[in-house]
């Protein structure tokens, strides 16, 4: 067995080394203009346009892989001392079937016709800038870096904006990118870069360059190349953005009894500089995450956590570096132990934190400085990140996190500095067997006792982590191999771990054609895996089979799948399911069947329904569980979500119905003026939250706020405020 792998890894980096000529990429020349007072409106009519070349050498993606696009679309490149500009015109044959529905910032655009774009400014194929809009001028970007996977943060955010224009030609789009927005090597003058045009009444993907099915817009290195891009400049680099905070609650005190309210006025800064082209140093003072969305709710019958996403600005910027061995499944840093205590935040009194490129080196470091409550002591977080890129796809990296609680010896016992150490290898090629894609990944991370009593208890393997993964990610073939142990006290201080004590094999294979001759279906899909999780002496406790006999996607959008699961669980300790005492699933072994049917519309209609079906083995009886979601758009700009998941559970130990409701409401009046609610109850914790935000962006980077957030839960049949909370907040961005 080691040997075969060896025989891949060997085999990939053979293939790695023989990469393609940069001589066959496409390219298009950035057409420089004079600095002069330019009104965008989406048309096109400037007259510097008219001696703008375009470009109109598109292909299929899908349906017909390199086939030739049923519209036209021409693209044409400027600049000037300042700004990026990018004229588009998107021809189409009947502009009334035009999709259209959103204008909300960064919100999804798998219901609409879209555009979008990379830039690869460093030319190195490893990262790039994300960029998307859609016929209304919706704004959507992030980081694209090059991994096991999509590797695509769509958490940052750009200072950046497009004007678009709906017409009897089609639609149209121009868009201007500040030079400050951007970092790059001002020595080069070609960059990366790439299209794709979604024309999404036929499903139609049309790519400008790396066209097949395993290449596209999210693969830097299968981009083309931007040209012509002389004597650009970011200016001096300096980005300071201010905010003002006003804020009042009512929250009900420990006693249950009265409320305790507040008020207070705040302010914070946040300060950036790119010390060079490519390496940004940032300070922030008395941060605040006002304006952040709340957490989707979810009712957890595991014996496991459940790990949220990030949402927090400060904590996102940077996160495509930090990522640490992506789809191993193995998270040594975690941004929300900082700054949040059981889901409720704690004061950030500074920050500071340097990301960028030095050379093919990448380069994240924080720190982070939290403030003291009535709960906890000040804490300092410190996470350093580096990474070195090697050959055309390959890099190794290493990542470093550090706990300290000050006046810590006052615990009792108190606490040591909770220091994490990880390394991680990836390996990868595009062009083995000459145009597929293979990936191999290596990682291991241990850290230091958590607390003094461990010191002699435990030792470096049982607080540590490591595996391997092998991965063919292309079309219609892919598949993965994967291996993985984590020892019985791992547990980062700044990390986040499920599940400890186990070694984890799991392979997959899948296969996905596209039938190009259908007018009924566009792609059919198969899939198999088995998981194999067993203990550190290697006896069997978890072991899953899964089989998905068919999967299709109609060439109308709409999607049906049938999946069958037969999972194995050895429970060595008792299990409180509901936290409550009232359902405890006692020691033993476990065998079940699991059917699962998976019905969705096609997001681009006005009312999209999709429905989950499952029926399972459950433990000691079976569960019957369904995930309804409505979707109703009466008009642009209105996105009305309504979720529902019921779960009827019966088991010799006892019987419950779990139900969980969510209302989420978007109402974009434009791109930058949107107010959203979101409201969800479940009949766990029996509590009911309201979260109301409105956002104005007077122009991007500079944004006001108006967020209104009520909680309520059950007493003896009646709802009752637990917590009501009102805050204004302003931020403005100035960059010199």
């Amino acid at each position: 067995m080691r040997r075969f792998l060896l025989t891949i890894l060997l085999t990939s980096f053979f293939f790695g080394l023989k990469a393609k000529s940069d001589n066959e990429k496409k390219s298009i020349e950035a057409f420089s203009i004079e600095t002069e007072d330019i009104k965008l409106d989406g048309k096109l009519d400037e007259s510097f346009w008219d001696n703008v070349p375009g470009i109109t050498d598109f292909l299929v993606q899908e349906p017909i892989e390199g086939g030739t696009p049923t519209e036209k679309t021409v693209i044409k490149i400027a600049y000037d001392n300042k700004y990026l500009y990018i004229g588009a015109i998107f021809y189409d044959s009947a502009p009334e079937g035009i999709k259209a529905f959103k204008m909300r910032k960064d919100a999804p655009l798998n219901t609409d016709d879209r555009f979008m774009w990379i830039l690869d400014t460093y030319l190195d194929g490893r990262n790039a800038y994300f960029f998307e809009i859609n016929p209304r001028g919706l704004m959507g970007d992030g980081l694209l870096s090059i991994g096991q996977g999509r590797s695509l943060n769509k958490d940052w955010d750009g200072i950046w904006r497009p004007w678009t224009h709906i017409g009897d030609y089609g639609w149209s789009a121009e868009i201007r990118i500040p030079f400050h927005t951007l970092n790059f090597d001002p020595k080069k003058n070609t960059w990366g870069i790439n299209f794709q045009r979604t024309v999404r009444r036929k499903n139609e993907e049309i790519l400008w360059s790396g066209h097949k099915r395993n290449q596209g817009i999210y693969r830097p290195q299968d981009a083309g190349r931007l040209t012509g891009l002389d004597n650009i400049s970011q200016g001096l680099g300096l980005e300071v953005v201010g905010y003002g905070k006003a804020e009042a609650s009512k929250i009900q005190n420990e006693s249950g009894g009265d409320y305790d309210r507040g008020q207070s006025i705040d302010g914070g800064l946040d300060v950036n500089y790119n010390i060079t082209s490519g390496l940004k140093a940032s300070l922030t003072v008395n941060t605040d995450f006002a304006e952040t969305e709340v957490d989707d709710r979810q009712i957890n019958l595991t014996r496991f956590p459940i790990r949220f996403p990030e949402k927090r600005d400060f904590f996102l910027e940077g996160a495509n570096i930090f990522r640490f061995a992506p789809s191993s499944g193995v998270y040594p840093y975690f941004s929300r132990r900082i700054g949040l205590q059981s889901g409720n935040p704690v004061p950030i009194s500074f920050g500071g934190r340097l990301i960028g490129k030095i050379g093919k080196v990448e380069v994240a470091a924080q720190q982070v400085r939290t403030g003291e409550t009535d709960f906890i002591d000040s804490e300092d977080f410190s996470v350093i990140r580096i990474k070195q890129n090697f050959l055309k796809e390959s890099s190794i990296g290493i990542l470093y996190t550090r706990r300290h609680t000050n006046k810590g010896k006052e615990f009792v016992p108190p606490l040591p500095d909770r220091n994490t150490l990880g390394v991680d290898l990836s390996l990868n090629t595009s062009t083995f067997l000459k145009n597929q894609n293979l990936q191999f990944q290596a990682f291991a991370v241990f850290h230091n006792p958590n607390t003094f009593d461990e010191i002699n208890n435990n030792s470096v393997w049982d607080r540590s982590t490591r595996g391997i993964r092998f991965n063919f990610p292309n079309d219609p073939w892919s598949g993965s191999l994967s291996y993985r142990e984590f020892g019985v006290f791992y547990d980062p201080a700044v990390g986040f771990s499920r599940r400890n004590s186990f070694r984890r094999v799991e392979p997959r294979i899948r296969y996905s054609p596209i039938l190009e001759e259908s007018s009924l279906i566009r792609e059919l899909k198969w899939e198999v895996s088995f998981e194999n999780l067993m203990s550190l002496q290697w006896k069997k406790l978890t072991r899953n089979y899964r089989l998905t006999p068919i999967s299709v996607r109609f060439e109308s959008g709409d999607e049906i799948s049938y999946k069958i699961i037969r999972n194995f669980e050895k429970l060595d300790y008792a299990f409180d399911m509901l936290g409550d005492n009232s359902v405890i699933i006692p020691v033993g072994n476990y065998t079940n069947w699991s059917h699962q049917i998976e019905l969705e519309t096609a997001n681009y209609r006005k009312i999209v329904y999709s429905i989950e079906l499952k029926t399972e083995g459950f433990w000691s009886g079976n569960r019957k569980e369904y995930d309804n979601q409505l979707i109703f758009r009466p008009f642009p700009g209105i996105n009305l979500n309504i979720g529902y998941i019921h779960s009827n559970v019966s088991l010799r130990e006892g019987s419950f119905k779990t139900n969980l409701i969510r209302f989420l409401g978007d109402f974009d009046f434009t791109p930058f003026i949107s107010f959203s609610s979101n409201i969800q109850y479940d009949d766990i914790s029996e509590n009911i939250g309201m979260n109301n935000r409105f956002k104005y962006t007077i122009t991007p980077g500079s944004d006001i706020y108006f967020v209104y957030n009520h909680n309520w839960f059950n007493d003896a049949g009646k709802l009752r405020t637990s917590s009501i909370m009102g805050a204004t907040k302003i931020t403005y961005t100035h960059r010199f």
